[in-house]
Parts: structure tokens; sequence; C-alpha cells
């Protein structure tokens, strides 16, 4: 961490390690995906295996990062979150493992090592992925919640149901599901249906949802797990809007720019498959200043509720990041 001031004459303050939260967080997360999840001994042992192969594969854990920084800027602990970041952590992993498939991205290589379907074959991968997706649900509604230590509070009932509702919507036909559909349309790889052209309306469309919708929900479930009002929930979810938008630019960017090492997972697939991306529509500098406006107006979303802190730094990150 770097110092910095306040002012002639004030003491030194320590700036704010966005690694190091990054860090701690994926470890306070890991640890309670193991407390909750069913032994890789559990029987049927298979189904058990794939899902904590996928799960426990790495990876940034950015979207319970956002869980646990939106409670903490609304003024919550950690733990407050903590069930609802591990919701959001196994739905975004059963996605990437659906996404990998080869009906859909057909990858190999996912968070540095090959990815379920190529370990354990496609039928198995797909009931991974829908174990985990299940699971989410499951770790929301749990009372006392298997992912807390022992006498934390539980959250009242009212905030879990809300935080049930704003999930599904998230990951469901309107939000992450309905963008993935969006994308194999686009492709052509509907039954019955023929490629297409896609404008930047409907790119920026596709990837709210497909990207942006689950990221949403992690920072607005982290207002709503503290009890935010709905005004600071309102603004919590304006930025994340913005930042999910950014962040699928930036994904687009480093798959034209990065490597596999760096990336953990193959590069130039999107060109190589011809998919619609914002470097192909926009071109690679419009493109990185269509991702700095996001960022800007996920930051002035923040300003306008006297928020900031974590959240602050994981948008100013996330142009940053290199995987």
């Amino acid at each position: 961490m770097s110092a910095t001031t306040n002012g002639p004459g004030s003491t030194p303050k320590r700036a704010f390690d966005l690694q190091q939260f990054l860090a701690s967080s994926t470890a306070i997360v890991n640890q309670a995906l193991d407390r909750f999840l069913p032994s890789a001994a559990t029987r049927p042992a298979t189904i058990h295996q794939a899902m904590r192969y996928s799960l426990f594969a790495g990876g940034k854990r950015i979207r319970p990062a956002l869980s646990l920084a939106a409670t903490s800027a609304c003024g919550g602990s950690q733990a407050d979150a903590l069930p609802l970041a591990c919701a959001v952590e196994c739905v975004h992993t059963y996605s990437l493992v659906h996404d990998d498939l080869p009906a859909m991205d057909d990858d190999a290589l996912r968070r540095g090592r090959p990815t379920a379907h190529v370990v354990y074959g496609d039928g198995l991968a797909i009931l991974a992925g829908d174990g985990l997706l299940t699971e989410a649900f499951a770790v929301l509604t749990q009372s006392p919640s298997p992912v807390l230590p022992p006498g934390a509070p539980e959250l009242p009932v009212a905030r879990r149901l809300r935080a049930v509702g704003v999930l599904a919507s998230a990951a469901g036909a309107t939000g992450m599901v309905g963008g993935q559909a969006i994308d194999l349309a686009a492709a052509g790889r509907v039954t019955g249906t023929a490629a297409t052209t896609m404008t930047a309306a409907g790119l920026e469309d596709m990837h709210r949802r497909k990207t942006g919708a689950l990221i949403r929900a992690a920072a607005s479930l982290g207002a709503i797990a503290v009890g935010a009002d709905d005004a600071t929930i309102a603004s919590v979810d304006a930025y994340a809007r913005e930042l999910g938008l950014a962040f699928q630019i930036v994904d687009d960017l480093l798959d034209v720019e990065g490597s596999p090492e760096t990336l953990g997972k193959t590069a130039g697939k999107d060109a190589a498959a011809g998919k619609p991306t914002f470097p192909a529509l926009h071109g690679i500098d419009a493109s990185r200043r269509l991702a700095a406006e996001c960022v800007a107006r996920a930051q002035a979303a923040l300003t306008s509720a006297g928020l900031g802190g974590r959240l602050a730094d994981i948008a100013t990150w996330s142009l940053q990041r290199k995987n």
C-alpha cells in the first residue's frame, strides 16, 4: 500500500489496498463455501467432485467481493453478506461451466486449468452447473446459515426473500440466461435462425444481461443484506449497472490483447469465432473510452449517495486489470 496525507501537517494515512481486500474476501468466501457445499465424498461422489472442481478452481471472486464491499459501504459487516456472496459465486461458477460447453463457447481452459466438461464429460458438467445453481438458493434460504460462524446473527427473512428475487431475476431469462440466448442467436446457433449483424445498442443490451445482470445483483445484495433503504440500494444498483458494462468491455479488450497465461482461459476465441464484441464493433481505442465513461458514471452514482471506499476502488481497478 502507498502512503497518502490529508494535507499539510496532517498525519499520514495509508491508502486502501484493493489486492489485499480481494485476497481477504476470496479467503473468507472460499472458507464459507467449503463449509456449505457437500464434501467430495458425499454420494454420489462424481457430481460433488465435479461441482467442487469448478467452484474451487480459483478466479478473482470479484462478484462476492462486490457483495462484501457494498455491505461495508452501507455500514454493515462482512458476515451480513456472506450467505449472499456465496450464492452469487455459485451462480457465477455454474454459468462458466455451462458457457464452456461445446454447445456454447466450446472452451477447454478456464481459470488456468481444463474446463469441467473436458475433465468429467459434457453430461456431468451440465449436472455440476445445475447443482451449483440449485445450491445458490439453498444457501440463501437455510437457517441457521451453514456459511456463518457459530453465533453470528441470521439475516431477517424479509431480506433473504428479497435477495432470492433479485438473484433469480439476474440469473434468469430476462438477465444472464437471456443474454446468453441473444449471443447464441446472433451467432446463428439457434436452430432455424441465421446469424445476424449486431448493432451497438444490441451489443450493449446483450452484455448488460449476460455479464452485467449478475454484477448488479452482487452489489445490490450487499446493500440488501445490511437493510439499506431503497434509495441507497438504487444508487448501488446504478453503480453496478455501469461497472458491469465496463467489466465486459475490458473482457473484450483482454480477449484481443491478453495471453492464455495471464487470462487463465483461451485468448482470441471471440475474434476467431466472429462473435460480436466491443473492439470488433467500435475499435480498441473507442472501446477503452467507453469503458472509462462507464466507470465515471459508476463513480458518480456512488458520490450522489455518499458512498465510496472499496466500491470506488473496484471500479477504478476494473479499467486496469489484466485478467
